[in-house]
Parts: structure tokens; sequence; C-alpha cells
């Protein structure tokens, strides 16, 4: 049950880790609560763009020590909610 616990508090954290660099890094006049874990990063979501795509690469590896390779699957880039996803899995890895 611990563990359970200890996984969604990591995963809150992360979770807000990435909304607050997001914010910062990318100047998006909203704050962390309103931006749902679920939002698109792009098309309707954030509206974010290809510059921006590279901004969360060094969001990434700034703060999770985590830099994806290009043969990586792109499609944890499509949400909150995926690129927390995507920062656990590489974490239990690492």
């Amino acid at each position: 049950m611990n563990t359970m616990q200890e996984n969604i508090e990591e995963r809150k954290a992360v979770l807000l880790t990435i909304k607050t660099e997001i914010i910062q890094r990318l100047h998006i006049q909203k704050n962390v609560a309103q931006i749902d874990d679920d939002t698109p990063l792009f098309g309707n979501g954030l509206k974010l763009d290809s510059v921006d795509a590279t901004e969360i690469l060094v969001l990434l590896d700034k703060n999770f020590g985590i830099r994806p390779g290009e043969g990586e699957d792109p499609s944890y880039m499509r949400s909150i909610n995926s690129l927390a996803s995507f920062v656990l899995q590489q974490n239990q890895h690492h």
C-alpha cells in the first residue's frame, strides 16, 4: 500500500515539475491549476510548436536527466500525462 501511495506522490511531483517548467520556459499564460494533466501539448491544447518541443527536450534533460534517443517514439510528447509517464518509465530503467 505504501508503494502505491509513493508512486502516486512521485507522479504528482513529476506532473507539477513538468507543468511548472513548461509554464516558465515557454511563457504559457496559465497557472498550474489551469492545465489539465491530459491537455495536449500541441494542436488545440497548449498550441506548442517544434521550437517548444526542443525546449521540452531540454526540460527533460535538465530536470530529470533524460535524453530521449532519436529513435524514441515521440508519442510521449502527446500530453502532460504522457510526458510524466515517460519520465517515470525512464527513471525505472536507470
